[in-house]
């Protein structure tokens, strides 16, 4: 019986102690955005004059476990855990005009986060895109290019995240992400939307529809979508 007590005890504080982690990690990478993002760019001279706050932040996401299954959670982790380590990619290749610069950047260069030494790239496709079969991450996930949706000043968590993960993905395509000729029937749009049109027509959609869905006035008829190329220059203040 004091076996059983004590696997509990054990349990519970092991529980606290992730709980108290998770949430230093989103109230520390909130108040690194507030203070380093303006208006979707980033304050990198700042960041690179003084890495205290970055490194902090990281240091504490490198031991954060979260599984899949806390969905909210993992997602806002990994969120904001991507968003972190681009910007900690561009200081580490400091100064640079684009994330695609720098060999591996994406796909070679790893971050110790979660436990897990991984890349970008994983984390995007692996974690986020291959578990959750959610459009929206294209909108919040934000690559340090001036042709990615902007980075918001503020953490993404799990108690908001549906809400700011709708309100980007509005924000994207009512705004810079599309260009509408509605007398000629045409449409532009960011190439995330030819890179992963997968995941824009899931479920039999169509990529109209999944405009439709976050556009304040509905486009009617056939349009001829077409993509504007992406804007890889780095997205500093």
């Amino acid at each position: 019986m004091k076996k059983q007590v004590m696997i509990v005890l054990i349990a519970l504080i092991s529980i606290e102690g992730f709980s108290q982690d998770l949430n230093a990690f989103f109230s520390k990478s909130d108040a690194f955005f507030k203070a380093n993002v303006s208006q979707g760019k980033v304050a990198y001279s700042k960041i690179n004059s003084n890495q205290e706050a970055l490194n902090n932040v990281l240091k504490l996401a490198e031991s954060i476990s979260v599984s899949k299954s806390d969905a909210k959670n993992y997602q806002a982790f990994w969120i904001n855990a991507y968003n972190l380590s681009v910007i900690k990619g561009i200081i580490d290749n400091y100064p640079t005009k684009s994330p695609l610069d720098n060999a591996g950047f994406f796909d070679k260069t790893t971050h110790s986060l979660g436990g897990k030494q991984i890349t970008l790239n994983d984390i995007e496709h692996k974690l986020l895109r291959g578990n959750f079969k959610d459009p929206r991450f294209h909108f919040v996930l934000v690559c340090g290019a001036l042709g990615c949706p902007p980075l918001i000043n503020k953490a993404y968590l799990p108690s908001t995240l549906d809400t700011q993960l709708d309100t980007q993905t509005k924000k994207a395509i009512n705004g810079e992400f599309l260009i509408v000729n509605e007398k000629k029937k045409r449409i532009q749009a960011s190439q995330i939307m030819e890179w992963y049109k997968g995941d824009f027509t899931m479920n039999g959609t169509s990529e109209l529809d999944f405009i439709n869905k976050y556009r304040d006035t509905k486009l009617e008829g056939k349009f001829k979508i077409s993509y504007f190329a992406y804007n890889w220059k780095v997205n500093k203040q």
